[in-house]
């Protein structure tokens, strides 16, 4: 993803920017509950599991890494805010 700069942009560029900002972060929200509970019905059904296979873990590794990647990537939208802020139109 490239880095934009926000100081650059106009007021009304920057409200588009901060509308697309919450509908992907509703979207995130969204995915990150989901992959939660995905990752919870398997950890549990590997504990009532009368064989403890380690190979059944693996594929719960998937939901973990989906959830870093969203995680991480939302902690770039802070420069955005910030300009928001600093412009008063948050």
């Amino acid at each position: 993803m490239e880095q934009k700069d926000w100081n650059a942009l106009s007021d009304e560029a920057l409200l588009a920017e901060k509308k697309k900002l919450h509908k992907a972060k509703i979207l995130h929200a969204g995915l990150i509950g989901f992959l939660a509970g995905v990752l919870i019905v398997g950890v549990g059904a590997w504990i009532l599991s009368p064989k403890k296979n380690v190979g059944f873990l693996i594929p719960m590794l998937f939901p973990v890494i989906f959830i870093y990647r969203m995680v991480k990537n939302s902690a770039k939208n802070d420069a955005l805010e910030a300009v928001l802020k600093e412009r008063n139109l948050k």
